[in-house]
């Protein structure tokens, strides 16, 4: 989908546009994009071919998914920083790709919720009789759950949450949200880098029994609650949804990860036991205008601190610096993330792997 900018305006700010994609690669040391190389249904050999020696290369690269991937860009001497690597601390929000990403995911999937669910968000007076508000309950308060809770809430429903970190509750009530407490004993349930942890079965299981109710008495459920780098943990079971109201509307943001829904399909609208399931992949991409301005922001502030002239010479970055440390994954023909580099061989032993901002 169109952003909005034409040809003209990048031409205007100096650019040169190129008619050939290979033009690009070839003639440029610095490669910034969104997806690059790979992504949860394949890898893109045909660009990975055309990267060369002392190139750099920014962008979201899907690296605990796809590590032969750093394996390939260190071979071929590129200098590569994964941006969903970016540890989750206040220097580096300027640069949080998938933060601001969240933010456009969150609003769309209450758009999405609204547009699908046979009634109207708010409360209304009529002379046909008084309208009762629908009813949200958010699975996840990261930055996409918040901002489907003032999404919710700015059409009038009435909005529960709930998130596995404790300091997650102020947040949702200062949005005019009620947080769902349980009583579910968790401990170190956030990383360090501020990243949800994996729990075990026995936690989910329980999760599960105790949310049901709120579920069943909702009419759209939103679920993000995803955790970094492993499948997202099942929160709704086929049998749950069987058991909501006809009619009823879950948007499961974390469709490319597995979903939290057990009845979820990536990239798909589908009905099952009269509940409409949706589970968008790239959904930031359908308002593309303020997902390329803040995506463009987010890499001029990145590019900034990696440099104090003004231009990025390779190997020459300050790796005691948490944000370059952290997202860098290739470095001088090496791959040099401790993550990754567990990952193409099991039996390295890394010590303290979290201080990188990986989880």
């Amino acid at each position: 989908m169109p952003a909005g900018f034409a040809d003209q305006e990048y031409r205007s700010k100096g650019a040169v546009i190129v008619s050939e994609r290979q033009a690009v690669f070839s003639q440029s040391d610095y490669i910034f994009q969104v997806h690059a190389l790979s992504s949860p249904e394949k890898i893109n050999q045909r660009d990975l071919d055309l990267m060369h020696q002392g190139q750099i290369l920014i962008s979201l690269l899907n690296p605990l998914a796809a590590p032969g991937v750093a394996k390939t860009l260190a071979d071929r001497g590129v200098d590569a920083f994964a941006l969903e690597l970016m540890p989750r601390i206040a220097r580096a929000q300027s640069m949080d790709v998938l933060s601001s990403m969240a933010t456009i995911v969150g609003y769309k999937a209450i758009v999405l919720a609204a547009d699908h669910l046979p009634r109207m968000f708010p409360l209304l007076m009529t002379a046909a009789g008084t309208i009762l508000p629908a009813r949200v309950f958010v699975i996840g308060a990261g930055v996409a759950g918040l901002q489907a809770i003032a999404t919710a809430r700015r059409l009038g429903a009435v909005v529960q949450a709930w998130d596995i970190r404790p300091a997650a509750k102020e947040q949702v009530e200062s949005l005019g949200a009620k947080f769902v407490e349980f009583p579910l004993e968790a401990q170190d349930t956030e990383t360090s880098a501020g990243y949800a942890r994996t729990m075990d079965e026995a936690f989910y299981r329980r999760q599960r029994e105790l949310m049901t109710k709120v579920i069943l008495e909702s009419n759209v459920v939103v679920t993000s609650a995803a955790v970094f780098g492993s499948k997202a943990p099942i929160l709704i079971t086929e049998d749950t949804v069987q058991r909501m109201a006809s009619g009823s509307v879950i948007v499961d943001l974390v469709g490319e990860q597995g979903g939290n829904c057990e009845l979820t399909e990536a990239c798909k609208t589908v009905v099952r036991h009269d509940v409409t399931i949706i589970a968008p992949t790239n959904m930031a991409a359908t308002i593309p205008y303020h997902a390329s301005q803040m995506f463009a922001n987010n890499i001029t502030n990145f590019v900034l601190h990696l440099t104090n002239n003004g231009t990025i010479q390779p190997g020459q970055f300050n790796l005691t610096d948490e944000i370059i440390r952290s997202t860098m994954i290739t470095q001088g023909g090496q791959v040099v993330h401790p993550a990754i580099q567990k990952l193409l061989d099991p039996l390295t032993t890394i010590p303290n792997e979290t201080s990188r901002g990986n989880s």
